[in-house]
């Protein structure tokens, strides 16, 4: 075995129950605490050692200049320092990015950490009490959100956050696998109830409600419907403090460590691939030709399956469209961790928690897939983590966007909506907090095969409930396209 195999020698993780608001901790400080506990986790002194920080994006604080603070708080002072941008998937990516250096030389030990302090965030608010953090830092970049990236067409008509996006996915996708929404809302929940489980069991979970699946899809009072058919305990919860960190390094340097060899966790590759940014500039709404290749490349690695998985799970649709393109069946273990609706949503940083836990499992033997996603079913990264060693070394290029590319069908013409025929290609309904319906959204096919898209009436009984119809989806489905003062708003035909 090579001496610059990469290797995680070390994790930790922390969370933060403040009892009052006022002595809540910044997530300067969880992300140092996690750094610390993952030093401790490896031993040997390696924490000291790092020559490489890797910092992922925190949303729910902003500092000037977040490397060099916990530089100071740790005590190390690597060469590189870096703070990356908002996404699912970037804990997998620096993780891979954090190995490959260390193969390549440029690298001996390797910090990446994380943390978020939202549900204190918002407390604070609430309450009117901030707590003694590092001074805000009104300069630093600001992190990018759904309203950013998103076609102005789509800004026009309400589609701006993941909520309002990944419902689109979950109902083109179920309807493409032959399901009718009661069929889809079942798999959800009994997918989302293994998620729960995880989490009731794991000491750092934020929630440890072990509901079940009617629990979970059924709305409630304390269970509000936020964009068809997802209630919130269907969704990623982001209201948490947490921190986490890993630590990786050579495997000379570990065994000169006093690192027992049972204790290390072999880096074996990955795979990326994106789609294009714009949503509404994809071929459908029924799979992603970038998920399909980087999952198919796991696959192709580990013939004989996976011992341990971790599919990202902001939304149902996610896991659900993963687990197919890993071709595994409905009884799958989605994950080691326990999910972001119940273990925590860290915004950017869940990912890590789950690199934390899968390294805690395999420590016991087998083979793990780490799989994340970021922004709108957009970016893809998959890593493959290992008790053993990798039989070959790792591979510098891990990119299989051109076979994404190849997977693609033809995008129709994205166009504004006019008066006229249109058929439903997806939708949702989105929900205000008091239960009530705030507007339908439809995307639509015209008569001549473009994209539009346009609201449904919140006064449009009749076509929000065949849009909710338990027995049929929508897709497909023929209306009207029609002024409604400075909006155009959509109505099915034939009710």
């Amino acid at each position: 075995m090579r001496a610059d195999t990469p290797v995680i020698v070390g994790m930790g993780e922390v969370i933060d129950r403040p009892a009052v608001v006022a002595t809540a901790l910044e997530p300067r400080t969880l992300a140092a605490e996690a750094a610390r506990r993952a030093g401790a986790d490896a031993g040997g002194g390696l924490l000291a050692a790092v020559d490489a920080l890797d910092i992922v994006n925190i949303a729910s604080w902003r500092h000037d200049d977040i490397a060099a603070l916990l530089c100071r708080d740790l005590a190390i002072d690597p060469a590189l320092r870096a703070y990356h941008p908002v996404g699912g998937e970037s804990p997998v990516r620096l993780l891979h990015e954090a190995a490959l250096r260390i193969a390549r030389g440029e690298s001996r030990v390797a910090l990446i950490c994380g943390a978020e302090a939202q549900h204190s965030v918002m407390r604070a608010r609430r309450e009117g009490i901030m707590p003694d953090w590092t001074l805000f830092g009104p300069d630093a970049p600001s992190p990018l959100r759904g309203a950013d990236i998103v076609h102005p067409l789509a800004r026009r008509y309400g589609l701006t956050s993941p909520t309002h996006v990944y419902s689109l996915f979950e109902m083109a996708s179920a309807a493409a696998w032959g399901q009718t929404p009661a069929q889809a809302r079942a798999e959800s929940g009994a997918l989302w109830a293994h998620y729960a489980a995880v989490a009731a069991g794991n000491p750092m979970a934020w929630r440890h409600d072990d509901w079940t699946a009617e629990q979970i899809v059924t709305p409630a009072d304390d269970n509000r419907l936020i964009a068809w058919p997802y209630t919130k305990r269907m969704v990623a919860n982001p209201q948490v403090n947490m921190g986490a960190a890993i630590l990786i390094t050579r495997l000379d340097v570990a065994l000169e460590a006093g690192i027992a060899a049972d204790r290390l966790i072999h880096v074996h590759g990955g795979a990326a691939a994106d789609e294009p940014r714009d949503f509404l500039a994809r071929d459908g709404f029924a799979a992603s030709p970038a998920q399909d290749a980087v999952l198919t490349a796991m696959t192709d690695r580990v013939p004989g399956g996976f011992d341990a998985l971790e599919l990202y799970s902001c939304f149902p649709c996610v896991p659900k469209m993963a687990r197919r393109s890993l071709g595994l069946g409905a009884d799958i273990e989605p994950s080691v961790t326990g999910g972001l609706s119940f273990f925590g949503g860290p915004l950017s940083n869940y990912m890590l928690h789950a690199a934390c836990a899968m390294v805690r499992c395999l420590r016991g033997g087998g083979t793990g897939l780490l799989y994340g996603q970021g922004e709108f079913v957009t970016k893809h990264h998959a890593l493959l983590l290992s008790a053993d060693a990798a039989p070959q070394p790792l591979a510098q290029d891990y990119s299989v966007q051109a076979d994404a590319d190849r997977r693609r069908g033809a995008v129709p013409p994205l166009v504004e909506p006019v008066p006229g025929p249109a058929q439903v290609e997806t939708a949702t309904i989105l929900y205000r907090r008091d239960g009530a319906v705030d507007r339908g959204v439809v995307v639509l096919r015209t008569a001549g095969g473009a994209r539009t898209l346009t609201n449904v009436s919140a006064e449009d009984q009749a076509t929000l409930s065949r849009i909710t119809d338990d027995s049929r989806f929508p897709v497909g489905l023929a209306g009207r396209i029609a002024a409604d003062g400075d909006r155009m708003i959509w109505r099915a035909e034939g009710l």
